[in-house]
């Protein structure tokens, strides 16, 4: 569940559920405590307004579907009905109830959120070490593929012989954007990370023209305004290069360069392994661009190091 929540105290998914001895051809009124309007169609939180409102038997349905919103997608209504004790019309009459119209519109709106992004619980099951070693081998092949036909070298390129460079970073992207920042300031000078605590972007941006790169940084959920920052870049002629996930396509669908990462996870969460690959191979080939200049700045940053004793040994 996420964070923030409680979950009202549904019972245990295997305890032995109530009776469903309500007849199969009644619909009963949609649950007086659920939402008027269900826009975000949040599953989650519209059976949590709801459950007060539930009888016995909806109230058991309830708490398997709760356990089971990350692979809801996956159980047709006969077998969602199985796992909870109740029969196929009941698990049809709960979702109509939650203002859904079918059962399937439930599995759609589950699967949406998640790929959206939002993080759902309830996802886990099996081996959860070997899931998510498995999710991540995934994304990192399809990244690496998807780099080679990305035209990576002249990315490469743009930002070892640029005058400045710029990443830029929102919420959860803004740690993938520091950790390229500082893997490049290893490879050459001016290189610049916003925004800072305080700072608004603009005025990070405005002196930048076509002499210059701007990496944004932009994984699912990017703030509204990240395709307008890239626009206004653009339109100011700067080269701009998207590190983003594949879903960002019809969100920022403008850029000089795209570099598209997936960031599935087999949990609740995203799974940034690939995108931290992604910066490291990225970085790798503008140091190799760079050559003697970027070897020589990375002796000095050691030598710095050493004699300030600001790094361990060894």
């Amino acid at each position: 569940m996420a964070a923030g929540r409680s979950r009202p105290s549904a019972p245990a998914r295997h305890a032995e559920p109530a009776r469903d001895d309500e007849p199969e051809h009644q619909d009963g009124p949609a649950f007086h405590d659920a939402p008027a309007e269900n826009d975000d169609r949040d599953l989650e939180l519209l059976i949590e307004a709801a459950y007060g409102a539930m009888g016995p038997v909806e109230k058991h349905l309830a708490g398997v579907v709760l356990d089971h919103l990350g692979d809801l997608a996956t159980y047709n209504a006969v077998e969602l009905a199985s796992m909870s004790g109740a029969s196929k019309a009941t698990v049809s009459r709960f979702f109509r109830r939650l203002g859904f119209e079918t059962y399937t519109e439930a599995r759609h709106s589950a699967r949406s959120l998640r790929a959206a992004g939002v993080p759902v619980a309830g996802r886990g099951g099996g081996d959860t070490l070997v899931a998510h070693a498995a999710t991540a081998r995934e994304n990192l092949t399809r990244a690496v593929a998807g780099l080679d036909t990305a035209g990576l070298p002249q990315v490469a390129d743009l930002l070892a012989a640029a005058g400045q460079v710029v990443v830029v970073g929102f919420r959860n992207s803004y740690a993938v954007a520091l950790h390229l920042r500082e893997q490049l300031l290893q490879a050459r000078p001016r290189v610049a990370l916003v925004p800072q605590p305080g700072q608004s972007v603009g005025e990070e941006l405005a002196h930048l023209g076509p002499d210059d790169a701007v990496v944004c940084v932009g994984f699912r959920r990017r703030p509204a305004g990240f395709a307008a920052v890239v626009d206004v870049l653009l339109d100011a002629g700067v080269p701009t290069v998207l590190l983003v996930d594949p879903g960002a396509r019809r969100h920022v669908p403008r850029a000089t360069h795209r570099l598209e990462v997936p960031v599935e996870g087999c949990g609740a969460f995203d799974d940034y392994g690939a995108a931290m690959t992604a910066v490291c191979v990225l970085a790798d080939a503008v140091l190799d661009r760079v050559g003697r200049p970027g070897r020589e700045r990375i002796a000095a940053l050691a030598e710095s190091y050493r004699s300030s004793g600001e790094l361990e040994d060894g």
